[in-house]
């Protein structure tokens, strides 16, 4: 954390809500807990008070389980420690979305079948866990369901157990999912779950209506949430008769589905035209006189989400309206600034607010992305009690400031409850929530007219429950979340209801032990590299002023040969998305290649001699000063290679992580023999060694990460290197250089050759290269790989990585709005100008249509463009070469295939060699003649019963670097990673972005030769072995053997 933002204290009652919010994005969790201690700590009279009345509460939840809360004792019986959870969890997520019953059998065989179900037959009390247990158990029979039996468990566990001699069938199956999908969702339209309610508004309960859907991919998508949105208000208007908006039924809103590109990167374009929308509907909920509540989302949307809601309280045609509401989530670090910035609005505004408290619901997303980005800390606590400290802390505050806020305390936790009644002294001006299906058991015994609880009431078909409900199950279904521990009688009442505040106030570290900050990812071994949050000003600002600065630098490339600086006539270096003159390059004559080997040769001996702990320590050193230089080399990336922000920044990291990993696998593997077992009186080591001079020619892809791979691979074993940039990216190169000679390399041991294919010609063929290393086409491998072997000399190794025609298949378990992300992200991101990127997309036939409906839509979202701006999506091609071969192959898919999109171009794409993502359907991978390294996607439809013939055409093309599978049946993606000889296969995920040290980088077959980049193999390709046995008995006897002692 940058000492700008330590400076500023978030919790101090005279900073600015808004800059508190900033300064408590991710702050020392240790310093968040110790001031929410401050803010949540009671007199120990109102503690015991509180521990009693939980204590109360839970043993009411327990004496009453029989009659309330399905779902609380589903959940308790199938928590997510059992393989029988599990395979639920995945099965409400995927069974009832299959439109083909092949799929659908196979995903009933793959999660039912090795599940042991007996073992829960009448552990539970519920009935409607035992019903659900039979169904699942009778593997081999079938069983009918019929409508009549959906609401009553009874009645199913009889028919069950009547007619056990049925085969199975999967329509069993799919009714049992729709029957634990109802549990949780309130209606499939809002006509029924508003009738459903009425019953429920008998017993004194409120209702807030979810309209349950994944977040919008398209317009069209967003278009069709926002009128669902439209007619729900409209429906839930005229059933509120005459009721305040308090007391009326409301609506939640998620600003994600009403724009397919709501996020921080985007900002303008989503204040423009998501702004209106959100208005729009606040209009129809004050008009019906009911309240509408903004959900919270993912911690970097955030900032925007605040801004919107800002908009709407300020916004005069809304005056008079007090039913606008937002959610804050408790287990984020700013959740006590976020109230103190509604309290704020609510000043500005002269307005009241509704404030729903939740948890969070993202929580192992948040912790998740920090850890990949490689952020400075977590948004959210990493404990749960430091979460539950500070919905305390919040919930205090909201009290006080009952008025002009309205509190909603979403809990399930007794013990909240329980502080909130007290905090509170009466039950004026508040209500607790719960979901629907959960919590009954609880709010039964303080729900009353005087103390109000809503129902959080969602809203769809089975089909949209899939993600709400696994969230759920995550929630609620892990071994230490409340509703799992009330109902365990196993759990003593008095730990459930312990006083959070006290419990976090003792821990003497706070944060969780087993979570370490993303920096400490990979433990003592190495440091992670340091990422950037590209959502966050605060962060980007400073960055985006310091690549300024870098863009107007005059950048220059010349030969480096014993660090001598070769000075000649240089050409142009053109960005490729402007035209403009990036730098220049003076380019190695055959002179200077021989030059700089001669030097390498004379100094490889030396620095293969240096201890291995002496070479990490430089290289180590390396990766400091490139991390130090981000801002520049990102600008670099942008203005030389053409990359986006994003792809910049990863670009950086991933060559950080290469000088540390390869700096930590060299002190594992050379710095002392490995002694090896024989007889005894000798002595036998293994050691590595430096081969002499490595020629590493890099490509212009990853003009950073791929070039400094190479060279620190090399340098770690102990190797001289001489070091060909590509041609197009020569300046990159010359700024890793000079720091790395600059962190310690000597210089006439890492030396710097930038030109065409003639100068790697010349270094492959000249005898005193002992080693290549190289990453290209599988054309040029093939021709040095031909070259080293006619040469005269040494047999030397060639480390190459090439090129694939990666495919992804999809069957129809998978889920479309994610594998079309996935799709998006792995062919287009990029400029589809990666070696891993996706170029073959097969989908099966009973979801190609809607995938492909989705992929057009969400494309047609992407911004292409300067590669300098935030926003931008998709950049240009590397130069005007690679635009021709793209068109080329474009016009003859054109007269060939069926083009199913066209991505266009914006007016600041006139001047570069931009080329317009795009799809085609194909009528097989034999249509495609060779790799296609740009932005196009080829899409191949498959039956179920033709996977073997995909597999077969695969297997064909004799590539192997990268492949994506989407499946939620665990047999099939074993079936198709254990048939293909694949380099990295990805499932349920994109397929770019592998990580040094995690995801270990290359092909086989036409794909490389391995061993893979950034993976425990890779150095001792570029080492020598040799080995030393030494006769210890030579002197006249053994004296080791003589001197063992009687056992």
């Amino acid at each position: 954390m940058s000492t700008a933002i330590a400076a500023v204290d978030p919790f101090a009652p005279d900073t600015p809500p808004r800059i508190a919010l900033e300064h408590a994005y991710r702050m020392d969790e240790a310093q968040a807990v110790e001031a929410l201690v401050e803010r949540a700590a009671l007199p120990s009279a109102l503690r015991a008070r509180i521990e009693a009345e939980a204590s109360r509460l839970v043993e009411g939840v327990r004496a009453a389980r029989t009659s309330f809360g399905m779902l609380d004792a589903f959940l308790q019986e199938f928590g997510l420690s059992t393989r029988e959870g599990v395979a639920l969890m995945c099965l409400a997520e995927a069974l009832l979305r299959i439109p083909d019953p092949e799929t659908a059998d196979a995903l009933i065989r793959d999660k039912i079948g090795e599940a042991d179900w007996a073992q829960h037959v009448g552990h539970a009390d519920n009935l409607f866990v035992n019903a659900s247990t039979w169904a699942l158990m009778l593997t081999g029979r079938v069983i009918r369901l019929d409508e009549e039996t959906e609401g009553r468990p009874a009645a199913l566990v009889n028919r069950l157990i009547a007619r056990a001699g049925e085969p199975v069938i999967r329509q069993a199956m799919v009714r049992a999912m729709r029957i634990l999908g109802r549990q949780f969702v309130m209606g499939r339209t809002i006509g029924e779950a508003l009738e459903r309610g009425r019953e429920q508004e008998k017993a004194g309960y409120r209702h807030s209506y979810d309209m349950l859907g994944e977040g919008a991919r398209t317009m069209a998508d967003a278009d069709r949430y926002l009128g669902t949105y439209a007619a729900a208000i409209r429906a839930i208007g005229a059933a509120r008769g005459s009721r305040s908006v308090v007391d009326s039924p409301g609506i939640s809103v998620k600003l994600s589905a009403l724009h397919p590109r709501y996020e921080e990167a985007q900002r303008e374009r989503v204040l423009r035209e998501l702004q209106p929308r959100l208005k729009s509907l606040c209009l129809m909920a004050r008009d019906a006189g009911i309240g509408l509540t903004v959900d919270a989302e993912e911690a970097d949307r955030l900032a925007l989400q605040l801004d919107l809601v800002e908009a709407m309280a300020l916004d005069g045609a809304l005056a008079g309206w007090d039913g606008l509401g937002l959610a804050v989530q408790a287990y984020q670090k700013r959740g006590c600034a976020v109230v103190d910035w509604l309290a704020e609005l609510t000043r500005r505004s002269g307005r009241r607010l509704m404030v729903r408290l939740v948890k969070g619901a993202y929580w192992d997303t948040e912790i998740k992305r920090a850890q990949e980005r490689g952020l400075d800390g977590y948004p959210v606590f990493t404990r749960k009690v430091n979460t539950d400290l500070s919905y305390l802390a919040c919930a205090r505050r909201l009290l006080e400031l009952r008025g002009p806020l309205y509190p909603m305390f979403a809990t399930h936790n007794a013990h909240t409850v329980a502080a909130v009644q007290a905090m509170a002294g009466n039950n004026e001006g508040y209500e607790f929530q719960r979901l629907h299906g959960m919590g009954e058991p609880l709010y039964h015994q303080i729900a009353s007219p005087e103390m109000p609880v809503r129902v959080y009431a969602p809203v769809g078909s089975h089909e949209d429950l899939l993600a709400y409900l696994v969230r759920r199950l995550l929630e609620n279904g892990a071994n230490s979340s409340f509703v799992n521990r009330i109902q365990d009688d196993k759990v003593p009442v008095a730990d459930i209801v312990a006083d959070p505040v006290a419990r976090a106030a003792r821990l003497p570290y706070k944060p969780h032990p087993r979570i370490p900050l993303p920096v400490d990812l990979f433990g003592p071994e190495r440091r992670n590299s340091r990422g950037l949050d590209l959502s966050d000003p605060m962060q980007t600002d400073p960055l985006l002023r310091r690549m300024e600065q870098a863009y107007a630098t005059p950048w220059s490339a010349v030969p480096l040969a014993g660090g001598m600086a070769v000075e000649g006539s240089g050409r142009a270096v053109l960005d490729p998305a402007s035209g403009r003159v990036v730098g220049t390059v003076v380019e190695a004559s055959d002179r200077d290649v021989g030059h700089a080997l001669a030097v390498a040769s004379k100094a490889a001996r030396d620095w293969a001699n240096t201890p291995a702990e002496r070479r990490a320590t430089v290289l180590e050193r390396a990766g400091d000063l490139l991390e130090w230089n981000r801002a520049e080399l990102m600008a670099l990336c942008v203005r030389e290679a053409g990359k986006t922000i994003p792809d910049a920044l990863a670009e950086v990291r991933e060559a950080v992580d290469f000088c540390r990993y390869y700096a930590a696998r060299a002190r594992v593997n050379f710095t002392l023999p490995r002694v090896l077992p024989g007889p005894t009186g000798e002595h036998n080591q293994l050691s590595l060694h430096g081969r002499g001079v490595f020629a590493c020619i890099s490509p212009w892809n990853f003009p950073l990460a791929i070039f400094v791979g190479q060279v620190t691979a090399a340098l770690a074993a102990g190797n001289a290197v001489a070091a060909k940039p590509a041609e197009q990216t020569p300046l990159m190169a010359a700024r890793a250089v000079r720091l790395f000679h600059e962190a310690g390399v000597p210089a006439d041991v890492l030396h710097l050759l930038p030109g065409d294919g003639r100068v790697g010609a010349a270094l492959v063929n000249d005898p005193r290269v002992r080693g290549v290393a190289f990453t290209g086409s599988t054309e040029t491998a093939r021709a040095i790989n031909l070259a080293l072997a006619q040469r005269n000399g040494p047999i030397v190794p060639l480390i190459a990585e090439t090129g694939g025609q990666n495919v992804l298949i999809a069957d129809s378990s998978a889920l479309p709005e994610q594998l079309v992300d996935d799709v998006l992200t792995s062919a287009f991101r990029s400029t589809g100008q990666r070696c891993s990127a996706l170029r073959v997309l097969f989908v099966q036939d009973g979801i190609a249509d809607r995938v492909i409906r989705m992929l057009e839509g969400a494309a047609h979202e992407l911004r292409v463009g300067d590669p300098g701006l935030l926003r931008t999506d998709v950049g240009p091609a590397i130069d005007a070469e690679a635009r021709a071969t793209l068109q080329a192959h474009a016009d003859r898919m054109k007269a060939e295939a069926t083009l199913l999109f066209e991505v266009p171009l914006g007016e600041d794409c006139a001047h570069g060699t931009f080329f317009a993502p795009r799809a085609f359907e194909i009528d097989g991978l034999a249509r495609l003649e060779r790799e296609v390294f740009g932005p196009v996607l080829h899409v191949i439809r498959y039956g179920a019963d033709r996977l073997d013939a995909v597999l077969d055409a695969v297997e064909a093309t004799g590539y192997g670097l990268t492949l994506g599978i989407h499946s939620r049946i665990d047999d099939t993606i074993r079936r198709i990673h254990g048939r293909l000889g694949v380099g990295n296969t990805y499932v349920n995920r994109n397929m770019i972005g592998a990580v040094v040290g995690v995801q270990p980088f290359g092909g086989e077959g036409l794909s490389g030769t391995g061993p893979k980049a950034g993976g425990p193999h890779y150095l001792l390709r570029f080492a020598t072995e040799r080995t030393l046995t030494v006769n210890t008995t030579a002197a006249g006897g053994n004296t080791t053997l003589v001197s063992l002692g009687e056992e």
